[in-house]
């Protein structure tokens, strides 16, 4: 009897022990309905808020819509910045950070990466009158150079490792911040080459992409999710799908093309 008891205790610990670990994030996601999507809201062309309908639009907002429709929920967009991304993302703000995330080592310790979207790399936009003279990071890093920089995130980590005689400006506000250079009050930005092909289409015959497609160093973007395999799972076979079937080209065209 006691021999029998002790098996059937076994057996329901194995039962219940197996029906709770199957319980992931997914299954909350599905369940609830909505996928709380992390985004700054302030850097185009991955994502940008409009203040005024406090809607956001963007390459990877049109990605998040595209991953909560193969989903069968809704999305909700939760706001964050990019010097609280990782505490916002450890105090599960949200599900998923999506915005033009690279990927770096230390946000790896604290959650899953995608598979990547598309390659990346650091990269200066200038005036197109000065854009010769910031091609290496040596004619970049002398005194009288103004590199400004928003805060937080990889570029401002990029610039104060590389520029140590040039002066350097944070600059807060991500949207107005490529003004700046325009209007003469910063010579150069070193960020994504992706970010300064995008802003160069916006002010044509002023600000100038410096070789893009060389920048000085190599990163990926890719979204971050929190740590529950059964979501990086179903994220990356998505992407998978959508690189087959070409909907992730489509989105990438119209903002990128």
């Amino acid at each position: 009897m006691i021999r029998f008891l002790a098996a059937l205790g076994a057996a329901l610990f194995l039962l219940f022990g197996s029906v709770h670990a199957q319980e992931t994030r997914l299954d909350d996601i599905i369940n609830r309905g909505t996928l709380r999507v992390g985004t700054t809201g302030d850097y185009l062309p991955f994502t940008s808020l409009d203040k005024a309908t406090q809607t956001y639009h963007g390459f990877d907002i049109d990605m998040a819509q595209a991953l909560v429709k193969a989903l069968g929920v809704k999305v909700e967009f939760v706001q964050t910045t990019w010097p609280n991304l990782m505490n916002d993302f450890e105090a599960d703000d949200f599900d998923i950070a999506m915005g033009g995330i690279s990927i770096t080592l230390d946000r790896q310790k604290k959650g899953f990466f995608s598979t990547p979207v598309m390659r990346d790399g650091k990269t200066p936009i200038a005036r197109c009158t000065d854009k010769d003279k910031y091609e290496t990071i040596a004619e970049i890093d002398k005194s009288g150079v103004r590199v400004i920089v928003n805060p937080g995130g990889t570029n401002e980590r990029f610039t104060r490792a590389n520029i140590k005689n040039a002066k350097i400006d944070v600059y807060n506000d991500n949207v107005t911040i490529f003004d700046q250079i325009a209007k003469g009050n910063a010579d150069l930005m070193i960020t994504d080459a992706s970010e300064t092909r995008y802003q160069q289409k916006l002010h044509p015959g002023v600000l100038c992409a410096v070789h893009p497609d060389k920048p000085f160093d190599f990163s990926e973007k890719a979204y971050l999710i929190q740590r529950d395999v059964a979501l990086q799972e179903f994220v990356d076979q998505w992407l998978h799908i959508a690189t087959d079937n070409g909907s992730l080209k489509k989105i990438y065209s119209a903002w990128f093309d």
